[in-house]
């Protein structure tokens, strides 16, 4: 990459957004609450915000097979980053965002970063966005991630959207809110593993609004040693509409594990269903791929791969 990036700057974007060099297209790298380089393409501009840290991406109507990467990373203990990114996608659009925050923290003091993220999709676009989040570092300090999504589709669009936590994030409250339009799908996975001490917290709250409008909304956890977690969707029938939540987690060791999955109809024309299940690994499972060779814990882990995949 031409830009000046150490080696752990490269492995982190490589991490959480696949970036390997100089990306293509449309991107925004930011490095330590500061810009580090960007790059518009001729149907994605991405300009600094005059009102709050942050930037806004304009997509124009009709774009299509196009990339636009927003990674954050975070280097520096004891910084607290709060951006806001928000983009206006046109009609008739079909593309992919990469988003994403790795945490590097060599310190005793608390890294943070806050995202806070919107979204306006036209009419008849395709959208898929995925985010994922990282911590590492040998330093006692904590490695915090509190992103915010707002998400507002018009009519006849489906949006697809993966929020991934990895290992390291010492700390996470998600916020998810989304206002779905006539006849436009939302599809909401998020997989995300603690470990040690670690706290995860995500609230979600989607609102049907238009006539056949259509959400699903998927969670799939692994929590280890003595974390946390805590799932609280909610999906809210307004209109003829669908909506479906599920919530699946993997249990081990001291962890704790609790999901309240919601649904409240306001029209007697929609239909909501949600369920949760909560389990350890079984150990009929272990057993059957150490027949094929494997150790128990590579047998675990092949299970946990499998599960969050």
């Amino acid at each position: 990459m031409a830009v000046d990036l150490s080696p752990i700057d490269e492995s982190l974007l490589a991490t959480i957004a696949n970036i390997h060099g100089m990306p293509k297209g449309a991107f925004n790298i930011r490095r330590d609450g500061q810009l580090v380089e960007r790059h518009n393409s001729a149907y994605i501009e991405i300009e600094t915000k005059k009102d709050n840290p942050g930037i806004d991406i304009r997509v124009k109507p009709g774009t299509k097979g196009e990339t636009v990467f927003i990674p954050v990373i975070v280097t520096q203990s004891g910084l607290k980053d709060v951006v806001y990114n928000t983009f206006y996608i046109g009609d008739d659009c079909d593309i992919e965002i990469i988003a994403g925050c790795g945490i590097h923290n060599s310190s005793h003091a608390a890294s943070e970063h806050d995202g806070i993220h919107s979204f306006h999709i036209g009419k008849n676009c395709r959208i898929k966005y995925i985010e994922k989040h990282y911590g590492e570092g040998e330093g006692t300090g904590a490695r915090i991630l509190n992103p915010t999504t707002d998400v507002y589709m018009d009519e006849d669009s489906y949006c697809e959207m993966e929020m991934v936590q990895l290992r390291g994030v010492t700390s996470t409250v998600r916020d998810t809110n989304a206002k779905i339009g006539a006849r436009s799908k939302l599809v909401l996975t998020e997989r995300l593993l603690t470990h040690d001490e670690q706290l995860a917290e995500s609230n979600v709250v989607i609102e049907l609004v238009g006539e056949d409008s259509s959400v699903q909304v998927i969670s799939r956890s692994v929590a280890q040693d003595r974390s946390r977690q805590v799932f609280n969707p909610l999906v809210v029938g307004k209109a003829a509409c669908r909506g479906h939540v599920q919530c699946d987690a993997i249990i081990m060791g001291d962890a704790t594990v609790k999901s309240i999955p919601a649904i409240e109809a306001e029209s007697p024309d929609a239909i909501l269903m949600h369920e949760a299940a909560i389990g350890k690994i079984a150990g009929e499972q272990i057993t059957k791929l150490m027949t094929l060779g494997l150790t128990e814990e590579e047998a675990e882990q092949e299970i946990l791969d499998d599960f969050l995949s």
